[in-house]
């Protein structure tokens, strides 16, 4: 089983303006994801950008670029404009690996795409962890998703899903997680069979899509197999804000120093 790993990789960010080149320990934050995935088992590892700058600073540090279009409204849209340039087979696999994940386990990388290739029906795979707590459940940017038995993706939400009726029935919401069912967060790492992409793009975006802000919706509303499995290893923060960039690099900087 092969599979590519597609960074898509964007200048603008309303919260972190040109966050894949701000640096973290003496390298730009792309280029710590580029070597996260090129330490998976990917037989490739392309970098896909609309900005020059970018381009020219993941070609320097040797990653293959995929110079698109600035107009795309997604992320899936830019891995589509990829693997049409590149001409991938229909049945080829990628992976979609964001480019503020400067701490993404290899590991994660792997079980995405061997989920794929293992379940022949789907044409997409992602991974949840356990939701361990009540404020994460009520909070709409923390994705819940629901899966049946055999792991096929059922819905995901902002929301709470499935809603505690009984638990959350008080004027009071309780401060300990409801117990009597296994609730997930999604992770947002896909692997995708390319002939869902080149039909995602071609879809319109649906209500679900809209309400929900998420993507991914719209697959399911085309009847897609979107198999989801618990994550083998933990999955540190993407960078977001500010915050966020400073704990990433405390972390790197502390690792560094142990080595």
């Amino acid at each position: 089983m092969s599979f590519t790993v597609i960074i898509p990789a964007r200048f603008s960010s309303s919260r972190l303006p040109g966050k894949p080149l701000l640096e973290i320990n003496g390298k730009p934050m792309i280029q710590h994801v580029y070597e996260r995935a090129c330490a998976s088992e990917a037989r490739a590892v392309i970098v896909a950008t609309d900005d020059q700058r970018i381009a020219e600073a993941a070609t320097a540090f040797g990653a293959d670029v995929c110079v698109t279009s600035a107009d795309h409204p997604s992320g899936t849209d830019r891995l589509q404009e990829v693997v049409r340039q590149r001409g991938f087979y229909a049945d080829d696999i990628v992976v979609n690996v964001q480019g503020d994940e400067p701490m993404i386990p290899p590991r994660i990388i792997n079980q995405v795409a061997h989920n794929l290739a293992a379940e022949p029906r789907a044409v997409i795979a992602t991974l949840s962890e356990p939701v361990e707590d009540t404020e994460t459940l009520l909070n709409p940017n923390a994705v819940k998703v629901v899966s049946d038995a055999e792991g096929r993706a059922l819905y995901f939400s902002r929301a709470p899903i499935p809603w505690p009726r009984d638990a959350f029935a008080g004027d009071e919401l309780p401060a300990a997680l409801p117990t009597g069912f296994d609730y997930q967060r999604h992770i947002g790492i896909y692997a995708y069979r390319v002939k869902l992409l080149n039909d995602f793009v071609r879809w319109p975006s649906c209500e679900l899509e809209r309400t929900e802000s998420l993507e991914q919706l719209r697959a399911l509303w085309n009847g897609a197999f979107i198999h989801v499995d618990r994550a083998d290893e933990a999955v540190p923060a993407g960078v977001d804000t500010l915050d966020d960039l400073e704990q990433v690099r405390r972390h790197m900087a502390t690792s560094a120093a142990d080595a």
